[in-house]
């Protein structure tokens, strides 16, 4: 799926228009980038979680000549998918509480 294909089914679902599902999914990733790259965590709960994590700097190695090279270290954005998600994906059916 596409970003326009997931402006369809969200404006079909909301019974709204594709340029305001379009403004509104757009709208939603501005969040999501900002929050995170501020360092903070957005939680979606059933859904996941988007958070930014710190990788060291390490060793690599050129494929092609073999050599050592350095890479830096870096804060790169994670997801953690939730519960609902991780069933969903698993083909369960959700417990009730």
């Amino acid at each position: 799926m596409n970003k326009a294909e997931l402006i369809e089914i969200v404006a079909t679902a909301a019974d709204i228009s594709k340029a305001k599902a379009g403004l509104a999914l757009d709208g939603l990733m501005a969040a999501v980038v900002k929050t995170v790259a501020a360092g903070d965590t957005v939680t979606l709960i059933g859904f996941g979680t988007f958070k930014s994590s710190k990788r060291a700097a390490r060793t690599g190695k050129n494929p092609k000549t073999g050599a050592a090279l350095k890479i830096a270290a870096t804060t790169v954005p994670k997801f953690s998918a939730g519960s609902g998600f991780k069933t969903a994906v698993a083909g369960k059916k959700a417990k009730k509480k």
